[in-house]
């Protein structure tokens, strides 16, 4: 009885982790530095593509959509590759490639090596990494640990994108939007956005101890943990030979698991469902993307647009825990209409007038947020308190769907497919990455140019509509896509 009481508290679902495999600990940690480093890359990378190799913004952002889509497809065998290789294996295999990857981006100032050498092994290195941490949660995990396990790695993510806010903008600061500095014994002069990378390369090293402290074939089963025999190489196969194999059997595998998901109704339906989901998603990798350009291009260069973007970690590290058990009794259906609703209504304060803001501004909330949170001096720009109110609101509906998403795919899933489905709940973040770098970067160009005159509010008008058509989308579709989800009501 007093272990029954002790569960239901909320202390006793974090006790749960008490005695739990090192690989368990070892993932979380992971984790927060693998998303940190990519989280940092991301940032960064446009900035980086337009000022060291001259790329306009179309030419940067179509880039980044080419890398998205090479990093999507890599994704797709991901599943398959990490049950011929295993998680270890294949997650180290990824390490190594962003390393090597990441830093030649640090060190040349030759276009074609950078991106052939740098940013599009970056891709496959990245897709390598963070679906096989989901497995590792599952696999290192038992049933009373899975779900709170889950939330931890939710936490970790945040606390990634946290850290990366504070180092994106401390770099910068320290050296200058256009600042370069020279690095000891190689005597290589790098500037502001070559040494982030260089930032996330650092950080990306220091997985290399953790990954390896991972005992080879750990597992557990039943409430205990198991070592299973590492999966043994085609004999007289060289490494790269039996790579290759490996590497064609689980494309083969992709493809007849869509095969087989493509004949059921449900898997339609999810598809919809997802497809929708991804207008918001949209909105999550224009931060990314556009965010840091526009804002340095409209509040001047050295703007703290990384410690603005990190109010969104807190609150969702905040939020999330409180309104996942205020909603849990609520089918996932609808938690992802309410937060669809909110995240895009917040998209319309960015497309207001900035001279509707100048009294807020001038008032206790210009202090608060340019004062008080990002330490500025002197006149707050309307900019400021729209963008600050933009990403409160979005990260309150983000706390509504983003975790429910997930748990939709899993909760209609047929018996025995719940791992396909679940990947599958990938989707709308690589669309919204698709969609964001593809529409982007003429957007920018038109509406919020390096030189001339600027109308960015017309640019997030248009983001605004496109993240309207989810919310739209799940009502009016509701009768035809919506799936029983397991263990609720209609």
């Amino acid at each position: 009885m007093a272990e029954a009481a002790q569960s239901e508290n909320f202390l006793g679902k974090f006790l749960v982790l008490k005695g739990a495999a090192r690989e368990l600990w070892l993932t979380f940690f992971i984790k927060f530095l693998s998303v940190a480093a990519y989280a940092v890359m991301n940032l960064t990378i446009k900035l980086w593509l337009s000022q060291e190799f001259g790329f306009s913004d179309k030419q940067a952002l179509a880039l980044v959509l080419a890398w998205s889509l090479t990093m999507t497809g890599v994704t797709l065998l991901v599943g398959s590759l990490t049950d011929a290789l295993g998680l270890r294996r294949t997650f180290f295999f990824g390490v190594w490639i962003c390393l090597f990857a990441r830093l030649v981006m640090v060190l040349t100032t030759n276009k074609w090596i950078a991106l052939l050498g740098g940013l599009f092994p970056l891709a496959i290195g990245e897709a390598l990494g963070t679906p096989v941490l989901v497995a590792a949660v599952r696999k290192y995990s038992n049933t009373k640990q899975r779900s709170i396990s889950f939330s931890m790695v939710y936490m970790m993510m945040n606390l990634g994108f946290l850290l990366t806010g504070y180092l994106f903008d401390w770099l910068r600061s320290s050296m200058g939007e256009h600042g370069h500095v020279t690095l000891p014994l190689i005597g290589v002069t790098i500037t502001t956005y070559r040494a982030l990378f260089l930032v996330s390369w650092a950080i990306e090293l220091s997985l290399v101890p953790l990954v390896w402290w991972m005992r080879p074939g750990a597992e557990v089963v039943d409430e205990e943990l198991r070592i299973n025999p590492a999966p043994v190489r085609s004999p007289g196969r060289s490494f790269l030979g039996a790579l290759q194999t490996t590497i064609v059997n689980a494309a083969k595998d992709t493809v007849n698991l869509f095969v087989s998901l493509f004949k059921q109704r449900s898997f339609y339906r999810l598809l919809a469902f997802l497809g929708l989901i991804a207008c918001l998603k949209l909105i999550l990798m224009v931060m990314y993307y556009v965010f840091p350009t526009f804002g340095i291009r409209e509040l001047g260069e050295g703007a703290k647009v990384g410690t603005l973007w990190n109010i969104n970690s807190w609150m969702v590290i905040l939020l999330v825990p409180i309104v996942g058990a205020l909603t849990q009794r609520f089918p996932a259906y609808g938690m992802a209409i309410l937060g669809g609703a909110i995240t895009a209504g917040s998209v319309y304060v960015m497309a207001m007038p900035t001279a509707w803001f100048e009294p807020a501004a001038n008032g206790w909330l210009g202090r608060l947020v340019g004062h008080w949170y990002l330490q500025l001096s002197g006149d707050i720009h309307p900019y400021y308190v729209m963008i600050a109110l933009f990403i409160a609101v979005f990260s309150i509906g983000e706390t509504f769907y983003s975790p429910r998403v997930y748990e939709y795919a899993a909760s209609i899933a047929p018996k025995g497919q719940e791992a396909s489905y679940s990947a599958l709940s990938y989707i709308p973040l690589l669309l919204g990455k698709t969609f964001a770098a593809a529409i982007s970067g003429a957007l920018l160009s038109k509406y919020c140019p390096a030189v001339g005159e600027r109308h960015s509010g017309t640019m997030w008008l248009v983001f605004a509509l496109l993240a309207t058509i989810c919310p739209l989308g799940l009502m009016l579709l509701r009768p035809y896509i919506r799936v029983r989800e397991a263990g609720r009501d209609n």
